[in-house]
């Protein structure tokens, strides 16, 4: 098991997760996720449910209790059915037994319909307790629960570990990575680029170009670009106005200071020691208006 991100595509993360990249579904990779990323998960799941529909989306569910807390029921609602007339929302009511979850959760929740008795369950039972924290975590395939599946709706198991392999050996997870300076594409758990860049001075300087874009653009407005220097100290080499090269030197938009200002902020993010691949160009988002 290696720690690293996934996504899949741009739909779902990037999620902190641990995996046995040797061990795929056709292909794809079967994460385990901790408790922060399956919330982050779960938040995305339901975005995507509510913009483009529950009868396309999977959706993730975190209920959360105490392990001293009272049995409870919890009513999990989404779309319309497809084959009713009325309009009938579909929804599922899980049933969770707290005490037994530190030992077998995949058998201390169950997932059934959501009649009136369990309705009426739901509001009369609320987690309680001063117990250690507990989660039960539930996968809704919302177009194969409309199609009758008893199958459609299930608990989400953690391993060993506490780790939680949601849509693991069935959703398209993939490695999600990191750009380099040098236009390399590094996945996520690859600190290191063959350039000499590591992750760290990669993300480090994707935060601080804005704000180099802010200094230089004090003096020039029309700023698109600027190619840093690392075969000493990082430093601003050239800046440019589109396809125009911008004077450095007397007589041109800057003083000393601040393209020193500029310079820090380069350093702050990449060290002041040399890198190896440049020089780097850096692009500047459009001014805002």
């Amino acid at each position: 098991m290696i720690e690293t991100r996934v996504c899949i595509d741009d739909a779902l993360g990037p999620f902190d997760c641990k995996l046995d990249p040797g061990h795929r579904w056709n292909g794809w990779l079967s994460p385990h996720f901790p408790l922060d990323s399956a919330r982050q998960l779960s938040a995305q799941t339901l975005r995507m449910a509510e913009e483009y529909g529950y009868d396309c989306t999977d959706t993730i569910h975190v209920i959360e209790g105490r392990e001293d807390s009272p049995d409870t029921v919890h009513i999990i609602e989404g779309g319309p059915s497809r084959y009713s007339e009325d309009g009938e929302v579909l929804a599922v009511a899980v049933r969770v037994n707290w005490r037994r979850t530190d030992r077998d959760t995949a058998h201390a929740a169950t997932v059934t319909d959501a009649t009136p008795q369990a309705r009426k369950a739901a509001r009369r039972c609320k987690p309680g307790g001063r117990g250690a924290r507990r989660v039960v975590i539930v996968h809704i395939r919302w177009m194969y629960l409309d199609e009758g599946s008893d199958t459609a709706a299930s608990i989400v198991a953690p391993d060993s570990e506490g780790l939680f392999p949601i849509g693991a050996w069935e959703w398209t997870w993939h490695f999600a990575g990191w750009w380099c300076l040098c236009g390399s594409h590094q996945d996520w758990h690859e600190p290191d680029c063959l350039c000499g860049v590591t992750r760290d001075q990669a993300l480090a300087l994707k935060e601080a170009v804005p704000r180099v874009g802010e200094i230089l653009r004090m003096s020039a407005p029309g700023v698109t670009a600027a190619l840093v220097e690392t075969a000493a100290a990082p430093r601003i080499a050239t800046v440019t106005d589109g396809a125009t090269e911008l004077d450095l030197g007397d007589g041109g938009p800057y003083d000393t200071e601040t393209l020193g200002e500029a310079d820090a902020v380069l350093r702050a993010a990449l060290g002041s020691d040399p890198i190896e691949g440049g020089p780097h160009w850096l692009r500047f988002p459009p001014a805002a208006t």
